[in-house]
């Protein structure tokens, strides 16, 4: 995905070492953040968890405030930018949703935290989100449900509400991230295997399948 995109909201220093340093701020923001939440966190332990200088880390983001924000919408474009890429009538329905699915599922398998961080600021009332949801977000679901409404009008996928589908898509899939514990729990292991992803990927694909593309009959 394109990088200026990812970005977007990280302070504007410019060369080499920002291509470098920022990312690697923001990863350590983001383990930081999602195992001691806004409140708890400290700018010193990402520092020490990314090992550089505090001094370093307020140098690209001048206030945990920033820090927390930029971590909160590195990831909400990484959404958006999994479903622009999947989500469009240049897939064929099953396909983009397919798509979609497994990119959303590899996501809460190697980055859990950084869903679970979004989850903790939904839970706290979304302050530091609201301007993005209401804004950025609202668009981006817009154009993903014209999709489906291309979709439906091609008589390719069922007469269901657009956009409490894509609210279902994204409740199946980032459980898999927030619900790690107690589904891990429940099926006697320390954590969820690559293979347990792979049979909820194809759980969900049956469920999307059958009820929202059917087959039609032939003849």
């Amino acid at each position: 995905m394109p990088e200026s995109r990812r970005n977007q909201n990280t302070p504007a220093r410019t060369g080499t070492p920002r291509r470098n340093t920022v990312p690697q701020i923001l990863n350590a923001a983001e383990q930081v953040f999602s195992t001691h939440g806004f409140a708890g966190a400290r700018v010193d332990d990402i520092a020490k968890a990314c090992e550089l200088p505090k001094a370093n880390v307020l140098y690209y983001f001048g206030t945990k405030e920033d820090l927390y924000q930029a971590t909160l919408e590195r990831l909400l474009m990484h959404w958006l930018d999994d479903a622009d890429l999947w989500l469009s009538s240049a897939h064929a329905p099953l396909d983009a949703v397919e798509g979609y699915v497994r990119a959303k599922m590899e996501f809460s398998r190697q980055r859990p935290a950084a869903s679970r961080i979004f989850a903790y600021e939904l839970l706290a009332g979304g302050a530091f989100v609201k301007g993005f949801l209401a804004g950025p977000l609202r668009d981006h679901v817009v154009r993903r449900t014209e999709v489906f409404r291309h979709w439906q009008r091609q008589g390719l996928m069922t007469e269901i509400d657009p956009v409490h589908f894509l609210f279902s898509l994204w409740s199946l899939t980032q459980s898999y991230a927030d619900m790690q514990v107690q589904m891990a729990a429940v099926l006697d292991k320390a954590s969820l295997t690559k293979a347990d992803f792979e049979a909820g990927v194809q759980t969900i694909m049956k469920l999307v399948a059958s009820v929202c593309f059917p087959v039609k009959p032939a003849g």
